[in-house]
């Protein structure tokens, strides 16, 4: 049993260099991206070099920033490495159900499930929505977006790569029942953008 153990640390991911300085950047830098809908910005913090080779690094940093043992993670896709460290660095329990998750990690945007299948909150309580950390190929040079709405002075365009249509008409719908909703997040390597509840998202 010890040598299982030894095993699985020599395989951990390594988690922040400095674990309080390192959240409270990678914090800030989130909630600006949700103040400021649609504005790329960077998470600059130091991380081991394997999560370079496996994850976008900004994503990593999210969910060592965000979850932690009251927020249970649904992962996309099967990825032993990821469910280690998020288990070790947040306390985060692993859930299989995305409707349970506070936070769900999506690998392949464009296979992932209906908004339906995540939770929206309640009136009562809109904060136990889940929230989307989305990877994708790139930021730019997929299907040109224009948000509006709270945070954002006349229009922003952006156009991450890979997320199906089907995604935005669905979270279209979904603004009917404000303040419920979904907040999300895409990462492409130490880059993010936010997109919250309250944005307006137009196809173009």
């Amino acid at each position: 049993m010890m040598a299982d153990n030894l095993a699985s640390l020599d395989t951990l991911v390594r988690g922040f260099s400095d674990p309080v300085h390192d959240a409270q950047v990678s914090f800030r830098v989130l909630l600006d991206v949700l103040a400021r809908p649609g504005t790329t910005r960077s998470i600059d913090v130091v991380l081991d070099d394997a999560v370079d080779r496996r994850w976008p690094a900004a994503a990593f940093a999210a969910v060592l920033t965000l979850a932690d043992f009251s927020t249970p993670v649904w992962l996309q896709q099967p990825d032993e490495a990821l469910a280690q460290a998020i288990r070790f660095h947040t306390g985060a329990p692993l859930v299989d159900e995305s409707r349970e998750a506070a936070f769900a990690y999506i690998s392949d945007p464009a296979k992932m499930p209906p908004i339906d299948g995540f939770s929206h909150g309640t009136p009562e309580a809109p904060q136990h929505s889940a929230t989307l950390l989305i990877r994708v190929a790139a930021l730019e040079g997929g299907r040109p977006l224009r948000l509006t709405g709270p945070g954002i002075r006349s229009d922003i365009r952006i156009a991450p790569v890979g997320v199906a249509d089907s995604f935005w008409h669905e979270r279209t719908a979904l603004s009917a029942q404000a303040p419920c909703g979904i907040d999300c997040y895409f990462f492409c390597g130490r880059s993010v953008i936010g997109v919250p509840r309250t944005t307006r998202v137009e196809l173009n």
